[in-house]
């Protein structure tokens, strides 16, 4: 059975779908290799290729622009585009946020349309299949909030300025996003007080302590390039408030973590609520999750008396790939909306 390939390509990793007949049978996951160069994207395509036979047909997808070995953006664009092309053949598709797949030479007039579209290609997809809902993809590093209504994306804004003024977006996830990005201050027995403004812990090391972590959620090194222990997680967020780990018990950072984790959710919260009442989207209209963060998809679909699905349920999926297919939705999209079209 031949198969298809959807491919989101981002600075950290590279997500790899694989379709077969309309079902997702597998998602994989590659890092890129922590070097200040674009070959780190060449490295993570070539050991991912080892799961694509030849003379399968790619779609691509990417957020990988954005990263500061580019340039530019259209310079990341052009060099991701490139790299695909190359290894994956001429016939390699690419998301566009207006035309949806497009080929390789049409990205050159419309590189903006093809830069960080993939939130676009998850939001399509969802929209088509479940209907009217809110998606929320917490990711490593961003979420992204998207109104889903009559069986699209009912986004305002499209580049990444344009959704983080409009709330679609807020750039801070469950694993990279250093904690000051969350809280300038928080409470220290009974007390609060402020923050240090570096990046001495990540919000990792908050849902370490909070238990709602997933296990292999982060493959990255701590901000200390230390161990990755509940003891050491509690340390670093002690550093966070200048102090020391022995300074309190354990009690009093787990505390801390929970705080932390309540102020990001309410961000989220906020922004959603916002978003709701903008496309009046009715009472029953489910949050749907996605990312490795989608927990907090969950918990906020309860604080709003709404449904909660899971991107992994409204697609057809083996089982054992359920849960990658929902950390990876726009590979995932990206790939069925290739297998359904007629160009790919």
């Amino acid at each position: 059975m031949e198969a298809s390939f959807g491919w989101d390509l981002g600075g950290a990793n590279l997500k790899l779908a694989r379709i077969e007949d309309g079902r997702v049978v597998s998602v994989t996951q590659t890092p890129c290799p922590a070097i200040p160069d674009p070959a780190k994207f060449n490295q993570a395509l070539d050991e991912a290729l080892r799961a694509c036979p030849e003379g399968s047909r790619h779609a691509v997808t990417m957020t990988g622009e954005l990263s500061d070995v580019f340039p530019s953006r259209a310079a990341g664009v052009a060099y991701l585009v490139g790299l695909m092309r190359k290894a994956t053949g001429e016939d390699t598709l690419f998301y566009s946020l207006r035309d949806g797949l497009i080929g390789a030479d049409a990205v050159r007039e419309h590189w903006q349309d093809v830069a960080s579209a993939n939130w676009h290609a998850s939001a399509t997809l969802t929209a088509t299949l479940a209907g009217d809902g809110l998606l929320i993809d917490i990711g490593t590093t961003t979420t992204d909030l998207i109104p889903l209504k009559a069986g699209k994306a009912a986004a305002v804004g499209l580049t990444d300025g344009e959704r983080l003024t409009e709330g679609e977006l807020i750039y801070g996830g469950v694993v990279r996003t250093p904690v000051m990005a969350v809280a300038q201050t928080a409470p220290f027995k009974g007390r609060m007080q402020g923050m240090a403004a570096e990046r001495f812990a990540t919000m990792a090391d908050v849902y370490r302590l909070t238990g709602e972590l997933p296990e292999d959620a982060d493959p990255y090194p701590a901000a200390d390039q230390r161990g990755k222990s509940l003891d050491e997680s509690a340390a670093r967020l002690a550093r966070m408030l200048g102090r020391d780990a022995d300074d309190a018990d354990f009690i009093a950072w787990k505390a801390l973590a929970h705080f932390l984790a309540r102020r990001q959710l309410a961000q989220i919260s906020s922004d959603a609520k916002v978003l709701i009442e903008r496309e009046g989207l009715a009472a029953d209209a489910p949050i749907i999750g996605a990312g490795c963060g989608r927990f907090l998809a969950e918990t906020l679909a309860e604080q709003l008396d709404r449904p909660y699905r899971d991107f992994a349920e409204i697609i057809d999926c083996a089982e054992d790939a359920r849960e990658m297919a929902a950390r990876c939705a726009p590979a995932v999209a990206v790939g069925l909306l290739a297998s359904a079209s007629p160009h790919a």
